[in-house]
């Protein structure tokens, strides 16, 4: 029998005799494994999973005419969204604006695609549907009760000038063009005073197409990448000017970091227990053991081969609770992230040999102080029975 097997066996056999002392010390690893491998892939998978949960809180990125623009064209905004990555954009809601009439009241109506505006704005609460078809216009709340409109009803647009002057159709607008409310919108805030058409209606009605006022994005990415983002359009897209919604991003930044914050204090502290469970059953082992330990010195065991020995049975309990702690920390992952997000999360194949590196260490380290005891004892006391 070689060495390596014979020290292999050494480590299994003293392993299995302490039976009860050593399923405590593997069940500590292996939980504080679980804890660790767990928080590891909650903390890779945060800036997504928040990233969309804040996307349903609206627009985090805007185009704007730079300048002295007064809009944006169409081909602007291609080329504007080109620059963004396209697994990240969420949606982007073109947007122009006119002050219309309604028997004879002003309202303010925007064009947009719907499609996206719906992505780009999902904390809207529509009662009926969105819509989905030509000649079908949402309504704000706000509008909705000043003209007694529900979905399905009827109305007709028409429009006005600065200082509440009537366009005619000379001046681009087709008189008296009409609707069917598909729903009605409810925001709480600003968007309930508007009427929203597809943006063929608008143009149709409107006329002089192509351009638009603004574009609001819906990006899933952190503040410093729509940082870049913006400089990148910036520099490549003339006439466009991209700005960050401050109060999302801001927000979105300050909640990433308070919960990565709180990830490292909870891994510093479960390794730190780790440490002390290991610490203790071994040291209870090494008083265990004096007289063997005492009797081995004595016939003339090396402190070395002690300190291998010991130091072989914490690596050996690092790594079986690293690999059980690999393991079960993806379903305590995946347990949290459903429960926190409503979102399942990926395997990473590689949080496995992480998990069990740093179970090693923290054992190994755990051993040093019991090894140094086992090394200082003193066979000719021991055998005295002192």
């Amino acid at each position: 029998m070689n060495k390596q097997r014979f020290y292999v066996k050494m480590v299994a056999s003293s392993l299995l005799r302490r039976r009860s002392r050593m399923i405590v010390a593997l069940l500590a690893v292996a939980v504080g494994a679980t804890i660790l491998s767990g928080l590891i892939t909650i903390y890779y998978d945060i800036p997504r999973q928040m990233g969309q949960e804040f996307r349903s809180y609206g627009t985090n990125f805007v185009l704007v005419p730079s300048g002295n623009e007064a809009a944006i064209s169409m081909n602007q905004v291609r080329e504007a969204l080109a620059c963004l990555p396209a697994k990240d954009l969420v949606g982007a809601a073109p947007y122009r604006y006119r002050m219309v009439k309604i028997n004879e009241q002003p309202f303010m109506a925007a064009g947009t695609e719907l499609g996206e505006a719906r992505k780009t704005s999902p904390y809207w609460l529509v009662q009926g549907r969105w819509p989905e078809s030509p000649g079908e216009a949402l309504i704000g709340q706000e509008v909705a009760e000043r003209i007694r409109l529900l979905p399905g009803s009827e109305f007709t647009i028409n429009g006005t000038g600065s200082g509440g002057r009537k366009i005619s159709s000379a001046d681009g607008f087709t008189e008296g063009r009409g609707f069917r409310v598909s729903g009605v919108v409810q925001t709480g805030g600003i968007e309930e005073a508007f009427i929203f058409l597809s943006l063929q209606d608008f143009d149709d009605m409107i006329g002089d197409g192509g351009r638009v006022d603004v574009v609001e994005c819906s990006i899933s990415a952190s503040g410093e990448d729509l940082q870049a983002l913006a400089g990148r359009i910036d520099r490549e897209v003339s006439g466009v000017s991209p700005r960050l919604v401050k109060r999302v991003t801001d927000s979105e930044g300050a909640v990433l970091t308070k919960l990565r914050a709180l990830i490292y204090l909870v891994t510093v502290i479960v390794l730190f227990l780790i440490m002390i469970c290991v610490a203790t059953t071994m040291m209870a082992v090494v008083a265990e053991r004096r007289k063997e330990i005492g009797l081995r010195k004595a016939l003339g065991a090396a402190n070395s081969s002690l300190i291998m020995e010991f130091l072989g049975e914490g690596i050996f309990l690092g790594a079986i609770g690293g690999v059980l702690g690999a393991l079960f920390g993806f379903f305590f992952a995946q347990l949290v992230s459903i429960n926190v997000f409503s979102r399942s999360i990926g395997f990473r194949p590689l949080l496995v040999p992480a998990t069990v590196m740093v179970s090693v260490i923290i054992t190994a380290l755990a051993c040093l102080i019991p090894v140094r005891r086992a090394a200082e004892v003193d066979p000719a006391i021991v055998l005295r029975g002192e």
